[in-house]
């Protein structure tokens, strides 16, 4: 085992659980093949990199994340009414579904279905966690330096 402290530029080993905060379990990768990341490069949300910042090899850390740290609060200018007619091409519709949507610019948006009728259709884009307090559990498992690719 290394002393390397995890920090901008190095690949990361680690088991983590993400849980609500009544305990709940959202994901865990204690049960399968360890995550592996290299620091920085976005692919973990940066309230979660700044968590372990500092770490090495061998340590087990519990952080709780208040929603604004996490994925923010519920915004409710996120959800959006649409009319059912948008969506004719799907056989199903139910509420809970997540479907992609593109914005305006063209980019992957999802949405989840909260309520239908008749005529429209409420969707809400916040992210599933907003407005979660959540606790972030982890044990890190190799820090390396990143490999240039």
């Amino acid at each position: 085992m290394n002393d390397l402290k995890i920090g901008e530029g190095t690949q990361v080993s680690l088991h983590f659980a993400l849980r609500l905060e009544d305990g709940q379990p959202v994901d865990s990768t204690f049960e399968r093949e360890p995550a592996q990341l290299t620091i920085g490069d976005g692919n973990l949300p940066e309230a979660f990199e700044n968590c372990i910042h500092g770490l090495k090899a061998g340590d087990k850390e519990s952080f709780t994340l208040p929603p604004e740290k996490a994925f923010g609060q519920h915004n409710p200018s996120n959800i959006q009414m649409l009319s059912r007619s948008d969506f004719s091409n799907l056989d199903e519709l139910e509420v809970g579904m997540i479907l992609g949507f593109t914005d305006k610019g063209g980019n992957e948006l999802p949405g989840v279905i909260a309520e239908i009728d008749e005529r429209q259709v409420k969707v809400d884009f916040n992210h599933p966690l907003a407005g979660r307090t959540l606790t972030f559990d982890v044990e890190i498992l190799d820090v390396a330096p990143a490999s240039v690719q």
